[in-house]
């Protein structure tokens, strides 16, 4: 049976911009970093606070898949933040526009959603 989500797997366009975003805006540390020089494509392995989430991979000519509005697929990617006002200022000094913050109607907890550098959605949400 199913114990944990073991990672998620995004396909980035420029691969040296989504490594600096995930890196240096959100704060992922690289655990491997790996040339795969048959496919012309390298590997990231990401982790944040000591947990393996995300696998960054770079192909040469990926075609785009639509995000919004709401297409079929993956919605979007969500963390969990402890303040949502401090998380969209550090957002806003690295030059990324957050949405503004709303409330989950069933939850009552504060969220806001912005985009990566392939305008994935990803989403704050306030614990």
């Amino acid at each position: 049976m199913i114990k944990t989500l073991h990672h998620i797997a995004i396909i980035c366009s420029d691969y040296e911009k989504s490594k600096q975003f995930y890196t240096e805006v959100l704060g992922f540390k690289i655990e491997q970093e790996i040339l795969r020089k048959e496919r012309q494509s390298y590997k990231l392995d990401l982790s944040l606070n000591g947990t393996y989430l995300i696998e960054l991979f770079s192909f040469p000519n990926p075609t785009e898949r639509p995000s919004r509005p709401e297409a079929t697929g993956l919605r979007h990617i969500a963390f969990g933040v402890e303040n949502l006002d401090e998380s969209v200022e550090m957002l806003k000094n690295k030059g990324i526009e957050a949405e503004p913050i709303r409330i989950d109607e069933f939850t009552d907890k504060r969220f806001t959603f912005f985009a990566d550098p392939d305008n994935l959605p990803i989403e704050f949400y306030e614990f």
